[in-house]
């Protein structure tokens, strides 16, 4: 069995790693390979190119990267249809994944994507695209099957991967300590840290007695990071993210994947998110959706607060951070618990059987 997995971002990365492991217990024998990262090639996926040479995002940082992106798109694509696999994979990366998609299911491929695009949030009108890309979609949230459904595209909810590994943390002792996410991609990170560093030097004046750490998914911009925090009492950790979250009082992390790590780990956080001009002001008109944040949009309220474009400054975040740090937070704590509940479903054991069974089909 040839199962061709791509994943061109670090969050897609981390919960196709799990599925690899998954599909290698199913059958012992099946080939796996792709556009994969470290985490999957950890788990046994062949890396024939690696996540890193296309993990932008943004309407207009996108651009930067353009012709590479595409290049390599086209790479993929033309691989797999010259060494046909069994099914072909899409995981995540939704404007890379679904041309490749598109493309081989052209030529009798069968193809399955994995994390569905978030058209019940912006551009809803992509579910042509998506029908005409993909066989079948396996979804991380249940109120994205409920879409689907009404538009006749063939949806499973598998919960999601990650509440298999990360659960809600037990008897914590607060110690003053907080950890600073300020996303994986270059974009972000460029973003977001001169507003997290404002944020600091507001919180330190209030309590001199507040640690900081801050969290990178990997050391490619390490260097930047260091030059930008340079003497400010923050210390950086790389790739230990899930362990820090568990040690810290609070999180302020960038709107994504991470703040769903977070929440499955029920600790308080204040979720924050800017982009370019050009591109806040294309998505906002596109967007359909109150919340932004996987937390609220799961559980259908506003449970965490979300800083989002010109809300996410520096001033802004740590009020809101020193309003939390200074609360009883059991009540939201609860609520967070409740995400773990509902996608606590042994997600990459029943994505593994789905795609064998789809895979079987006639």
């Amino acid at each position: 069995m040839k199962i061709a997995l791509s994943a061109a971002e670090t969050s897609g990365d981390l919960i196709a790693s799990s599925l690899v492991v998954a599909l290698k217990n199913n059958d012992h024998h099946c080939e796996i390979d792709g556009l994969a990262g470290d985490k999957m090639i950890e788990a046994g996926c062949n890396s024939l190119w690696h996540t890193d040479e296309v993990n932008v995002m943004g309407l207009s940082e996108v651009l930067k990267k353009l012709p590479s992106v595409l290049k390599l798109r086209t790479k993929v694509t033309n691989h797999y249809i010259s060494n046909k696999p069994d099914v072909f994979i899409g995981v995540d990366s939704p404007d890379f994944n679904f041309r490749i998609e598109h493309s081989l299911k052209k030529e009798g491929v069968k193809t399955i994507h994995f994390i569905s695009p978030s058209v019940w949030a912006w551009r809803s009108k992509r579910i042509k695209k998506i029908k005409a890309s993909t066989d079948l979609i396996l979804c991380l949230f249940p109120f994205e099957v409920d879409f689907f459904t009404k538009h006749n595209q063939k949806a499973i909810f598998v919960g999601h991967p990650l509440a298999e590994t990360l659960k809600p943390r037990q008897k914590y002792k607060p110690n003053k300590s907080v950890l600073l996410m300020p996303g994986s991609r270059e974009s972000e990170i460029k973003t977001l840290l001169p507003e997290l560093i404002e944020a600091v030097k507001v919180m330190q004046s209030r309590d001199s007695e507040l640690t900081f750490n801050l969290s990178l998914a990997n050391a490619n911009h390490r260097d930047w990071v260091e030059k930008s925090i340079e003497g400010l009492s923050i210390k950086i950790s790389i790739g230990d993210a899930h362990k820090r979250i568990i040690d810290s009082d609070l999180v302020i992390v960038a709107s994504g994947t991470a703040a769903l790590e977070v929440a499955l780990l029920a600790v308080p956080m204040v979720v924050i998110y800017k982009l370019s001009y050009l591109s806040y002001q294309i998505v906002k008109r596109l967007l359909n959706t109150k919340e932004v944040s996987l937390p609220n949009k799961i559980l259908g309220k506003r449970v965490v607060p979300e800083l989002i474009q010109n809300d996410a400054n520096g001033q802004n975040i740590s009020d809101h951070a020193m309003t939390l740090l200074g609360s009883d937070n059991s009540e939201l704590v609860s609520e967070l618990e409740k995400i773990h509940v509902l996608l606590n479903h042994d997600s990459s054991s029943k994505s593994a059987e789905a795609i064998i069974e789809f895979i079987n089909e006639k």
